[in-house]
């Protein structure tokens, strides 16, 4: 089984290896400070970040339904949550298209009533990553709220503590680790969203050019630039990882 398991291992680690021996270290933080790197990197941080709060403020309602509220059809409606995790990003971008293009299914009344346009625009980037960022969030926070002992929020109803008021400082520090473990995830999934950006939100310098999209421009025209911010997003995912050990790994360190 040694000799498999060093072969996966080197499946896995070979490539990524392969980022740190060609990265150009001489003019690293020279090209990691460019006009071009720098502004891609902003604006997936930012598109990033904004995507995180959407998947929170929709995502963290829609966990404790599922884990919690008694509806009809609750394996359905978790089974919608996890498709964008099995589904090809860029058919999740052409779904986007569909619906929120200017003759799309919803679009075309945001652009007649109040004139906007979400296709490539950055806050149809922001959109195109809370689309297939979302799961992760959901289905930590799930997970977090079926663990949590429901006791406790039975206790505080029966001393007439409202249902808002028990979500608020009873269920929701129970499940903030889990919270914190699905932001995270989230975010990392976001910041690396490729294929439904590309679709749904093209490809425009300073406008939805996010790092996975950077680097696929750069490999044509500039192949250091693309392994510098190649190597960003690695070092994030491996932080993101790091930070979540202790979360989704369990035995000794």
């Amino acid at each position: 089984m040694v000799l498999p398991a060093l072969l996966a291992l080197a499946f896995l680690a070979v490539p990524l290896l392969g980022l740190l021996v060609r990265a150009p270290w001489a003019t690293l933080p020279e090209r990691l400070f460019s006009p071009e790197v720098g502004q891609a990197l902003r604006l997936s941080l930012i598109c990033a970040s904004a995507a995180t709060l959407i998947c929170l403020i929709l995502g963290i309602p829609l966990a404790w339904l599922l884990a919690r509220a008694q509806v009809p059809g609750r394996g359905l409606i978790r089974a919608l949550v996890t498709v964008p995790l099995v589904l090809p990003p860029v058919v999740g971008g052409v779904a986007l298209l569909l619906v929120f293009g200017r003759r799309g299914l919803l679009g075309q009344y945001l652009y007649d009533w109040f004139g906007v346009s979400l296709p490539f625009t950055t806050p149809g980037v922001i959109v195109a990553e809370a689309f297939v960022a979302m799961p992760f969030l959901v289905i930590s926070v799930e997970g977090a709220l079926r663990a949590a002992d429901s006791r406790y929020e039975e206790a505080a109803a029966t001393l007439g503590a409202s249902p808002w008021y028990t979500f608020r400082r009873v269920t929701l520090p129970a499940v903030l680790p889990g919270v914190i473990a699905g932001a995270v995830l989230c975010w990392a999934r976001a910041l690396g969203e490729f294929g439904a950006t590309i679709t749904f939100a093209g490809n425009f310098p300073g406008t939805t050019t996010t790092m996975p999209l950077a680097v696929y421009l750069a490999l044509e025209t500039d192949p250091d630039a693309a392994i510098v911010l190649s190597l960003v997003l690695l070092f994030v995912s491996v932080g993101v990882l790091v930070s979540l050990r202790e979360r989704w790994i369990r035995g000794p360190v």
